[in-house]
């Protein structure tokens, strides 16, 4: 999720932190580790290309720990922060800078309406959280909600074309199977989740006057990689990385796709 699994699949709404209690000190460990530290230096580099560069009202939902968060706040903008998981709210709040303009807001993504302010955002950050929803349109129709006409999302999301790949690699072939049916999956917390393939998502957000601009792929080398260091040539990792996540056919693939959609109303 924005930078967690806050938010979790649940009957009509979410149960919230509750349900993801099984996975959430997995993720915490998982913080600071190769894939972890690709997936969030990819995502930030593809979305400063499309940020406005004066200071806007960013909403970050299911924003987690806060990487994304913060690095809008350190670049200047008011960010409003927004998760489902106190305790990885309360590591966001201990990270806050001074003069930096963040707000956390605590609830389930079912109550984000009645929590954040109607067309009140410029941008909405909402990264790996869709896949916890079993149903993603009522989150998308909130997002939109709370969006500016012309505003931005950025989406990140689990990628139903290419849920083969990793298990594959791994030579779990099984898994790897089940994979071509892009739906669902287990993910390495031992949550299941859901996968969105592109081109029916980029459909879903047209139904809300959302238009994909810009797509990128995240993470296509470093998938399998679950180490808890950095390699010596990072730099060069991270450099094939961002050109495979920005150059076909190599995005298609990437475990995650981020889309960028402007508000069209």
């Amino acid at each position: 999720m924005g930078d967690t699994v806050g938010f979790v699949m649940g009957e009509g709404r979410e149960a919230g932190a509750v349900g993801f209690a099984a996975g959430e000190e997995r993720w915490i460990g998982k913080l600071g580790r190769l894939r972890d530290v690709v997936r969030q230096e990819l995502v930030a580099r593809q979305l400063a290309v499309h940020l406005p560069r004066s200071p806007v009202r960013v909403l970050d939902v299911g924003c987690g720990q806060g990487t994304q968060a913060l690095r809008a706040a350190r670049a200047g903008h008011e960010v409003t922060a927004f998760d489902s998981s106190r305790k990885l709210l309360d590591l966001l709040e201990a990270a806050v800078e001074p003069g930096m303009r963040v707000t956390t807001v605590h609830g389930d993504a079912a109550d984000l309406p009645e929590l954040v302010e109607a067309r009140g955002f410029d941008v909405v950050l909402c990264h790996g959280v869709l896949m916890y929803f079993d149903d993603p349109d009522p989150l998308i129709r909130a997002m939109a909600g709370a969006l500016k006409p012309g505003g931005l999302l950025s989406l990140l999301v689990r990628n139903g074309d290419a849920l083969a790949m990793r298990p594959g690699l791994l030579h779990d072939w099984g898994t790897a199977r089940r994979g071509f049916s892009g739906e669902g999956y287990l993910n390495r917390l031992g949550v299941t989740a859901r996968a969105d393939r592109r081109e029916e998502l980029t459909g879903r957000l047209a139904v809300r006057d959302l238009r994909v601009g810009a797509w990128y792929g995240v993470r296509v080398f470093t998938d399998v990689t679950d180490t808890a260091e950095l390699p010596e040539d990072f730099d060069e990792l991270l450099a094939c990385e961002e050109l495979a996540g920005r150059t076909d056919p190599y995005r298609s693939v990437a475990a995650l796709t981020h889309l960028l959609a402007t508000l069209e109303i």
